[in-house]
């Protein structure tokens, strides 16, 4: 029996508070514990929070404000950014009007009662209202009707990047508001004290970003249903370059450096110079993909941490290829090696021998291709020097087949100009090309060097 009669009246107080939000009594506290006068119950009892103030008078004017709280993530993949803000909208409502001098803080749970505007974030992905320990709400409403409405807002908003100059570049974002249904005969939004409209900014602190600047301003968003009131705050992010110094810049440029020092080590030491530009060459592969691993996979950009990483790895690859020649130069230059292996003769034996047998081997194939050229030439000689039988009762020589004729014509053009090649790429001495290289390659790197970062921070 209590049981019933307990919830018996449960049920009478659930319906005693929905009447009472019906009716709109509201009944709010201020400072000294004042109650809510009765004129203003008055005023609530014909409240009808469908229709805006100023209904028959003009669009009703919104003013707003904004408190950046913290900028979370910034992401390059997706591009957008999530961020806290406080937004603040101000309007008065002449219904709403009371006697007094003080404002009057309700709670948030009441703004189902009232009428607010249709407030929303254009390129919003994603966004939520706080709601720990309540809804973060304040309502708070003024002796002349002026209506405080202010939300607590978690939101992830698109941001088009241009990242040709990643990472020395500068983003600029938006966050833009606009109303959903009403048009600008309705509702006009205006910010309420301009640019400083906005505040949190100065002592935001960003682990990659510093805020450089922002404004305000406000337009019209055009739609096919009509025009609708909108403003935009804009901010300039600068990315700090500190770290991607750290982490990318200064060990590709030493890696670049570390392959010079193969111009120093002996042409003779093949396994310790192939070691060094291949080590090179495969450390700047691995940082070159993991300097990617952050950034979208869009062919669009190439970006300046794409250009430098393209230019520490020719530079370290060109020193590979810089032995290579210099290697296949030293072996048909049979008198530079004797020169070079002979005052090494003590701790180079073995490849002084392989050396040698390598350049005996040369000569023996060269002295074979001149023996077949002449044993080809000798025939035809004879046959050109033979006279013809004046009775004609010998047999004649059987004349060539021009298909051998155009094959050895073809033969000796194709030797002439592989010979005057070899002329044109011919090294007088094989180890002048790493002395040139030592200077070349350092000072071409610093000149480019200039050129990248002139371009890429002045221009």
């Amino acid at each position: 029996m209590m049981a019933v009669l307990r919830s018996g009246g449960r049920v009478f107080i659930m319906l005693l508070i929905s009447r009472m939000l019906e009716n709109s009594l509201l009944s709010a506290e201020v400072k000294e514990g004042e109650i809510l006068p009765p004129t203003i119950q008055k005023l609530m009892k014909g409240y009808n929070k469908y229709l805006r103030p100023f209904f028959d008078n003009g669009p009703v004017t919104v003013g707003m404000s904004l408190d950046v709280a913290s900028i979370d993530t910034i992401s390059e993949i997706n591009m957008d950014y999530t961020a806290t803000i406080f937004l603040r909208q101000r309007w008065t409502d002449e219904r709403l009007v009371f006697e007094g001098n003080k404002s009057l803080s309700l709670d948030g749970r009441l703004v189902e009662l009232l009428w607010v505007p249709d407030t929303f974030i254009v390129d919003s992905k994603k966004s939520f209202l706080h709601d720990i320990t309540v809804e973060n709400r304040l309502i708070r409403i003024f002796p002349n009707g002026t209506v405080l409405y202010a939300l607590r807002i978690t939101t992830t908003v698109a941001c088009n990047m241009d990242l040709t100059k990643y990472p020395m570049d500068k983003q600029t974002c938006t966050l833009q508001l606009e109303s959903w249904g009403y048009n600008t005969n309705d509702v006009m939004f205006y910010w309420t004290r301009g640019n400083e409209s906005v505040s949190g900014l100065d002592t935001l602190r960003l682990a990659q970003y510093t805020v450089e600047d922002h404004y305000t301003s406000a337009s019209e968003a055009i739609y096919e249903t009509g025009h609708y009131p909108k403003l935009i705050f804009h901010f300039e992010l600068k990315r700090s370059i500190l770290y991607f110094i750290l982490e990318t810049y200064v060990p590709s440029s030493l890696l670049v450096v570390l392959s010079w020092v193969s111009f120093w080590i002996s042409q003779s030491s093949v396994p310790a110079r192939v070691c060094i530009g291949v080590t090179t060459v495969l450390t700047m592969t691995t940082l070159m993909m993991g300097a990617r691993t952050s950034l979208p996979n869009a062919n669009c950009f190439i970006k300046a941490i794409d250009v430098y990483l393209g230019i520490c790895f020719s530079f370290i690859f060109g020193a590979l290829i810089e032995y290579a020649v210099a290697h296949f130069c030293t072996l048909n230059h049979p008198n530079a090696n004797i020169v070079m292996y002979g005052h090494q003769m003590g701790g180079f034996d073995e490849e002084m021998n392989g050396m040698v047998t390598t350049i005996a081997a040369e000569n023996n194939r060269a002295k074979r291709r001149k023996e077949k050229a002449a044993a080809v030439s000798a025939p035809m000689a004879e046959l050109e020097l033979v006279p013809s039988s004046p009775t004609g009762s010998e047999p004649k020589p059987e004349a060539p087949e021009e298909p051998s004729n155009r094959c050895l014509t073809v033969l000796v053009l194709l030797r002439k100009f592989l010979r005057k090649a070899a002329n044109c790429c011919h090294v007088e001495n094989p180890h002048l090309i790493d002395n040139y290289s030592r200077m070349t390659f350092p000072l071409s790197f610093v000149f480019i060097n200039l050129l990248y970062w002139t371009y890429y921070l002045y221009l």
